[in-house]
C-alpha cells in the first residue's frame, strides 16, 4: 500500500516563513479593496437585512408560542 501524502515518489519541499510571508504579502496587493462609502452602504444593507430576518424570526417564534399554548392548555 503506497502512503495517500506522497505521490508516485514525488515530495513537496516546505515552503519558509518568509517565503510564505512574502507570497501573503504579494497576493494581497492583488485585492481590490472597497472604498470606505461601499463599506457603509455594505454595512447598512446588512443591518437592514439582520433587522428584518430579526423581525421575522422573533415573530414566527411569538405566533408558535401562543399556537402551542393554546393547544396543550
Amino acid at each position: 500500500m503506497s502512503d495517500n501524502h506522497e505521490r508516485a515518489g514525488t515530495r513537496t519541499q516546505r515552503t519558509s516563513p518568509l517565503t510564505f510571508y512574502r507570497q501573503v504579502v504579494a497576493e494581497l496587493r492583488k485585492v481590490v479593496w472597497p472604498t470606505r462609502s461601499q463599506v457603509v452602504n455594505y454595512f447598512f444593507v446588512v443591518l437592514v437585512f439582520v433587522l428584518i430576518m430579526m423581525a421575522l424570526i422573533s415573530g414566527l417564534d411569538y405566533a408558535f408560542g401562543e399556537a402551542a399554548f393554546r393547544i396543550f392548555s
